[in-house]
């Protein structure tokens, strides 16, 4: 009998799993789950709608009022009286009576002339009118002697005449020797050098020992009066016109509380000077070389912080205008086709609006027209728009003036956002180790 062969029967091969495979996967499981979460934090914020939220621009309310026209010219300190001290007696300069740089007052004593000469003129006047009188006597008296025996006829009527013509004679003698008096006099009072006016003098142009006044009045020194001090300045003679034209038609009006323009001087440092001028005058003959009147301003200077001289600017304010408004100078596009600002709808929405600039005053554009009450004129955020998307105005904060909770809120936002920063990272490692086991 025949023996039965075994079967072999060779199952289907196991397919063989590669470790490296196994990790792709996990790897795949966990960069999606890492995926959808951060889908879900970015999503969660964008609302219902899902766009993104209007830009915030820092904007200013127009408040429109009476705003003074200031115009800001170059100008040149002048003390307002000058006086150059000269020797009017020629002679050796014997003494100087002053502290250079001092304030004098009119009529003080500066310099001392050797005035030996001009006290032997004086005495030789003198004595010259004594003669004069004493011969004067003496002939009033002939004459009167003559009259009563003239009208007897004991003399002749020659003699009488020829007496009273003597009495005459002697009268204009001691005339002229009163006259050579008060001239030996005046030569004598010059000798001793007085201050013509009160102000403060500056260096001695002589010293002792100088011999002065010999063919001219030689200058000794130099008295100015700083209090007050004047300030000439020039301006544009088209623009004199314009502002003329302007206050004549009504659009302007002259500067409120005086008839004079008020005036206010810029330090070489920049600084204002404390106290306000008063315009003059201004010249009536305009400049043919540059174009330009000149302007001449009265300013206080009790302490003498002004020195004459100075070169200064001046804010001269000459009118003011109605129903105007100031805005900061980034608010404001100037160019050749005219000057424009960005104005936010009630809509959200921001459009150009053409106005009318009248002038600078403290670093800020004067809005003549163009502008209503109430209108928001936006000042910063300008590279945050976004074609015709709309925007959410907030008041403007000049640079500097940082409101006191601004200094906290970044804190509390980074505060805010620091916990859930990790979130993520956290899930995804859970969700790792978890596809790993």
């Amino acid at each position: 009998m025949p023996v039965p062969r075994a079967r072999l029967s060779i199952a289907s091969p196991i397919p063989y799993q590669s470790p490296l495979r196994g990790r792709l996967a996990l790897t795949s499981l966990s960069l999606a789950a890492l995926l959808a979460g951060c889908g879900q934090s970015n999503t969660a914020p964008a609302g219902p709608a899902g766009g993104m939220p209007p830009a915030e621009v820092g904007v200013v309310t127009v408040t429109p009022g009476d705003v003074g026209l200031v115009t800001e010219l170059p100008g040149r300190l002048e003390a307002s009286r000058v006086a150059q001290v000269r020797a009017r007696a020629a002679g050796i300069l014997q003494k100087r009576l002053f502290v250079e740089g001092s304030d004098v007052k009119a009529g003080q004593a500066l310099f001392e002339i050797d005035a030996s000469p001009y006290q032997a003129a004086f005495a030789s006047a003198q004595g010259s009118l004594a003669k004069a009188e004493a011969n004067l006597t003496q002939a009033s008296a002939q004459a009167e002697r003559y009259k009563p025996l003239v009208e007897a006829k004991a003399i002749s009527q020659q003699e009488y005449v020829t007496a009273q013509a003597a009495s005459k004679q002697a009268e204009a003698d001691v005339a002229i020797g009163k006259a050579a008096v008060q001239t030996a006099r005046i030569n004598l009072n010059y000798a001793a050098v007085t201050a013509p006016i009160a102000g403060r003098i500056g260096r001695s142009l002589v010293t002792e020992g100088a011999l002065v006044g010999q063919g001219e009045a030689t200058p000794l020194a130099v008295i100015q009066q700083i209090n007050p001090m004047y300030v000439n300045f020039t301006q544009s003679a088209s623009d004199v016109m314009k502002l003329r034209q302007a206050l004549a038609d009504g659009k302007l009006k002259r500067a409120a509380g005086s008839n004079a323009a008020s005036v206010r001087v810029l330090l070489e440092d920049g600084s204002e000077y404390a106290r306000a001028g008063k315009l003059l005058f201004s010249d009536l003959t305009v400049d043919a070389t540059t174009g330009q009147i000149t302007l001449r301003a009265e300013v206080p200077n009790p302490g003498g912080a002004l020195l004459p001289g100075l070169y200064v600017r001046v804010r001269l304010e000459q009118a003011q205008a109605s129903n105007a408004t100031t805005l900061p100078q980034q608010a404001v596009t100037r160019s050749p086709q005219g000057d424009s600002v960005m104005v936010v709808g009630t809509d959200g929405k921001v459009k150009p609006r053409p106005v009318k600039v009248g002038g600078q005053q403290g670093g800020q554009w004067v809005i003549l027209d163009g502008l209503k009450a109430g209108e928001q004129v936006m000042v910063d955020g300008f590279q945050k728009l976004r074609g015709d998307a709309p925007v959410k105005p907030v008041p403007w904060q000049a640079p500097g003036r940082v409101p006191a909770k601004a200094s906290s809120a970044p804190a509390a936002a980074s505060a805010a956002s620091a916990p859930a920063a990790p979130a993520p990272a956290s899930a995804a490692a859970s969700a790792t180790s978890s596809a790993a086991r």
